[in-house]
């Protein structure tokens, strides 16, 4: 290959199509239309006499030669996106670029949305987009370039994954108005659950793979209730339904819990031992460390989680009984 000859915005369409699995956002992630992006399709596929990505269902997904060549590529590109950006001052009136992010529905209900706002006021040219954390393994999408940042909380963290700090939060339990268990108990909302009454009632949980593993399961093993788990759901909002619509009580952030506590009749009580407080942080591949455009959405982050008072909340909660 005589790369005196190659056009090196082929391999910008190649990333995207490895990103986006699909033609037409790929063109709309670099701002090409559904013909260009075919045709350098087509140009890739010549040069290296290979189909690179076969649909697949709605999926553009790639030979293995085109995994062989993710890597290098990306790692080519993002290094001279980084060089280009370190003499350039940001404009973000000007900015063109979709963000993924990751996290849980906690973050698509309460912070997001918000994260939007803000970004669209100064930046209108900003697109975010948010992938449920069933997508996968954290630090494996960030290095594949699947998403730019994930909004998480990491027991560990390899060496090449950046990360700062967001807020504290804790788990509460939620129970409906109506549940007969709890009133006969004579406790308001806010205050703590007796602890001998904990093995009468049946809990629900978040868990991503059934009840098996998540921060809330881990909180009532440590505590020797794990055995009363009788639901694992995979989003916080099931899981405050599941106790707004039934006898059940759940495990829920407590940001959470007083946001949505009003909407479904829902009371939020302590647990009778101090529960754990869990640190919420942004993740990155630390390739994007120096790059500007990366740089500017991870303060627009943290500015949200200070406007969002999120470890206020934490703190009434984390209070030792």
């Amino acid at each position: 290959m005589n790369l005196n000859s190659f056009d090196l915005n082929l391999l910008r369409v190649f990333n995207a199509l490895l990103k986006e699995r699909s033609v037409t956002r790929a063109g709309e992630r670099i701002g090409l239309s559904q013909p260009a992006v075919s045709s350098a399709l087509n140009r890739l596929r010549h040069i290296f006499q290979d189909d690179l990505f076969i649909r697949s269902g709605s999926q553009m997904v790639p030979t293995p030669r085109a995994s062989c060549l993710a890597s290098p590529i990306s790692a080519a590109l993002e290094s001279l996106e980084a060089a280009f950006l370190r003499y350039f001052e940001l404009e973000p009136a000007k900015l063109q670029r979709s963000y993924t992010l990751l996290g849980a529905d906690f973050f698509s209900m309460l912070f997001v949305p918000k994260l939007s706002t803000a970004i669209t006021t100064v930046a209108p040219g900003v697109r975010l987009r948010l992938f449920d954390s069933s997508r996968g393994d954290v630090a494996h999408l960030l290095r594949e370039g699947t998403i730019d940042i994930a909004l998480e909380h990491l027991a560990v963290v390899p060496e090449d994954i950046s990360s700062a700090y967001l807020f504290r939060s804790c788990f509460v339990v939620v129970a409906n108005a109506r549940n007969g268990a709890v009133r006969e108990l004579g406790i308001e909302s806010g205050q703590v659950l007796p602890l001998g009454a904990l093995n009468e009632f049946s809990f629900a949980v978040y868990s991503l793979d059934g009840g098996d593993t998540g921060c809330a399961v881990e909180a009532l093993r440590n505590i020797g209730l794990v055995h009363r788990v009788a639901i694992a759901l995979p989003h916080f909002h099931s899981t405050a339904l599941a106790a707004a619509e039934g006898d059940f009580i759940a495990l829920v952030p407590c940001q959470f819990a007083e946001a949505i506590a009003a909407r479904y009749d829902l009371s939020i009580y302590r647990m009778p031992m101090e529960m754990p407080a869990v640190e919420i942080r942004m993740y990155w591949h630390a390739r994007a460390d120096e790059d500007l455009q990366h740089a500017w959405l991870r303060e627009r982050i943290i500015d949200t989680a200070r406007t969002l008072a999120f470890d206020g909340c934490a703190e009434r909660y984390l209070v030792p009984v």
